[in-house]
């Protein structure tokens, strides 16, 4: 059975760290774009970040560039997703998602409909 599944989700304070894990189950994630996707309360499905296996390539939404990092292991069993300097609009729930890799990573990899394989998102709480 194909999963993703997403782990690291907590109650952070504003300024502080915190690192996402993706782990998949029945594939692997090496010939896909993997990507992070987040709701907040009220909003819509944004993607923040996104890899693609073709060649390593990444892309950040505006909104985390410089304080967020996807990355992943050396098996593509697991992709990361490093936040920095959280802000409290960063809070949400954080999903992962997969999708045969056609190419580098681009804008269209942050579109929530590129994407095939869904995990049940982790909850990303950001407050004093």
């Amino acid at each position: 059975q194909v999963q993703l599944v997403e782990s690291g989700g907590a109650l952070v304070q504003p300024g502080t760290s915190l690192r996402l894990s993706c782990s998949a189950s029945g594939f692997t994630l090496d010939y896909r774009v993997v990507g992070w996707f987040r709701q907040g309360p009220g909003k819509e499905r944004e993607g923040v970040a996104c890899l693609s296996s073709i060649d390593d390539s990444t892309l950040y939404a505006d909104s985390v560039k410089g304080r967020f990092t996807i990355s992943r292991d050396n098996a593509w069993n697991t992709i990361y997703l490093q936040m920095n300097n959280l802000k409290p609009e960063d809070a949400g729930v954080y999903y992962c998602a997969a999708v045969q890799a056609y190419g580098s990573a681009w804008y269209g990899f942050l579109r929530s409909k590129e994407y095939d394989y869904w995990g049940q998102g982790t909850q990303v709480t950001v407050s004093s």
